[in-house]
């Protein structure tokens, strides 16, 4: 991680490949958001890695969807540390009309679960601006410690 004092940018850091591998192989997700006092607020969710784009669904009446309709600001994170990839973007509420279909499919093959039509009103895509990707194993974690910055 350049500028964190680990390890120079050639020392061997994570390729975006190994984040987005775990990405889409996560079952829980961990979205924090933050409420209008300014009170942080973190609750686990099902999601599914789109190629570029992570996309969850949530009550429209929960304390997450309500927080991201007055702040899309948040911070995702996949369960575990051991491998972790944590992502910080905005999460805006709906999906692309093209992608709809391709989360539908994932998400009922990766839950066995049908989503439905209310379900479908509390859909929300994080796309990164910065990610994190961290191996816990202390032998790898000065070398292996990345971020990543996409364009916004």
């Amino acid at each position: 991680m350049p500028g964190y004092g680990l390890a120079p940018a050639e020392a061997g850091l994570l390729e975006w490949a190994w984040a987005k591998e775990r990405l889409a192989g996560a079952r829980n997700y961990f979205v924090a958001t933050v409420g209008a006092g300014g009170r942080p607020h973190v609750m686990p969710v099902w999601a599914v890695w789109l190629g570029d784009v992570l996309v969850f669904s949530t009550d429209t009446g929960s304390r997450k969807a309500r927080n991201l309709a007055a702040n899309a600001a948040c911070t995702v994170a996949i369960e575990g540390a051991d491998e972790a990839v944590i992502l910080e973007g905005d999460a805006v509420a709906g999906i692309e009309a093209g992608r709809m279909d391709a989360f539908l499919a994932a998400y009922r093959a990766k839950y066995d679960f049908e989503l439905t039509a209310d379900q479908l009103a509390g859909v929300f895509t994080v796309t990164p601006r910065r990610a994190f990707g961290f191996i816990e194993a202390a032998e790898r974690f000065g070398a292996a410690a990345t971020r990543w910055t996409f364009d916004a």
